[in-house]
């Protein structure tokens, strides 16, 4: 069949990463601007950088650091003249420059053959930006709303869609143009490289499911399963990229490509053992596949995209998804509106393991002990659409 790979995956895990040191920085991006906060190496003080707000009035849906190179900062956003487009620092965010060609469909550009699709496509968002490959230094990926895949393979200068995923007889069904009811736009999300094998590419598309290349991005994949179909985040396990976290509409799930390869639910339960796990980000520990961390959100009717019974908490399984603790400790007991997006949960890689989480009404929380204590890292921010670690 068109679009099936016939490549092998590679089989083996990797090495549990050093534990981080040093100076600590948050990479928020919001409804109104990006914004840094810097922390001690104890992770006890935190403060919003004096040079924020950046892109003041812009959107900025994803605001990332490159794990390859030191100082260099990518950030997704849409100015505050709608114009949809990607921003490149080379010396940590104290002058940017725009891309000189952002993400845009072969049929907004001219001069190629447009994809197979039978719907026009104009990139609305540049939502999501993954680094690539470490043995292709300057390789980035870039997901949009509609949805599409765009690759830079000049440090985010320039971007052209990765034509095999576009050309796909299937990228129609994958996609549902106008049939997709996220809130603001379909969306193609989630991007990871494998770190094994840069030929190895999973990303997610909302209402789509979960999509698969094992050549670089010539021919996909779908990872097709219950539950499977409607994404709102992937996570790739660090030290064994054959596990893939997934939170979606329909509750956690978990995928173990080297085992029966289909979706399991795994996520928490409430007091009557009936899942209470529909919400956007899940995260997963750096240095073991079974640790994660999601954010469940009310899943009734009238899907407010508040926590369940609006009462903050996150929740931990050390065992694969079999149990489930919910974390608390810290956050504010009284009823809170506020929904937690999908790019807004991270992990910091120091031991012991730092996770943080952002919310619609503009705090950042950090716990130092992954999760089992709570404490404001900022207020008074505007809505946050993203937290990374730079």
């Amino acid at each position: 069949m068109a679009g099936e790979s016939t490549t092998e995956r590679p089989k083996h895990k990797l090495r549990v990463p050093r534990a981080r040191r040093g100076k600590l920085r948050i990479l928020v991006g919001t409804r109104k601007g990006a914004f840094a906060i810097e922390a001690d190496a104890e992770r006890r003080s935190f403060e919003v950088a004096e040079s924020a707000p950046w892109f003041p009035g812009a959107t900025v849906f994803h605001l990332v650091s490159d794990p390859r190179e030191r100082g260099r900062l990518l950030a997704a956003l849409r100015t505050p003249d709608g114009r949809p487009t990607v921003m490149v620092s080379e010396n940590g965010g104290r002058r940017w420059a725009e891309a000189a060609e952002p993400p845009r469909f072969a049929e907004e550009v001219g001069g190629r053959a447009p994809a197979a699709s039978a719907y026009d496509r104009t990139v609305n968002q540049v939502f999501w930006l993954s680094a690539g490959h470490r043995l292709q230094p300057g390789s980035w990926y870039a997901g949009t709303s509609p949805q599409g895949l765009f690759r830079s393979d000049d440090h985010g200068r320039t971007w052209a869609p990765v034509d095999g995923l576009h050309r796909d007889e299937r990228f129609d069904a994958w996609t549902s143009p106008g049939d997709d009811p996220t809130p603001d736009g379909p969306k193609l999300h989630s991007v990871h490289v494998d770190p094994r094998d840069p030929d190895r590419v999973v990303a997610a598309l909302s209402s789509g499911g979960v999509i698969e290349t094992l050549d670089g991005g010539a021919r996909w994949s779908l990872l097709e399963g219950a539950g499977a179909e409607d994404p709102h985040a992937v996570e790739m396990a660090a030290t064994d990229p054959d596990v893939l976290w997934m939170q979606s509409h329909a509750g956690v799930f978990r995928f173990e490509a080297d085992a029966a390869r289909e979706w399991r639910r795994v996520g928490p339960r409430g007091d009557d053992d009936a899942f209470r796990d529909a919400g956007f980000p899940v995260a997963c520990h750096p240095a073991d596949p079974d640790v994660a961390w999601v954010v469940p959100m009310d899943d009734s009717d009238a899907w407010t995209r508040t926590p369940p019974d609006a009462r903050a908490a996150v929740y931990r399984t050390r065992d694969g998804g079999a149990t489930w603790k919910r974390l608390t400790r810290g956050l504010p007991k009284e009823r809170r509106w506020w929904t937690v997006k999908r790019q807004c949960l991270a992990t910091d890689g120091y031991d012991p393991l730092g996770v943080y989480f952002g919310t619609s009404s503009g705090e950042v929380w950090c716990s130092r002990d992954e999760g089992d204590r709570w404490s404001l890292a900022a207020r008074g921010l505007p809505h946050v659409y993203s937290v990374e670690i730079g």
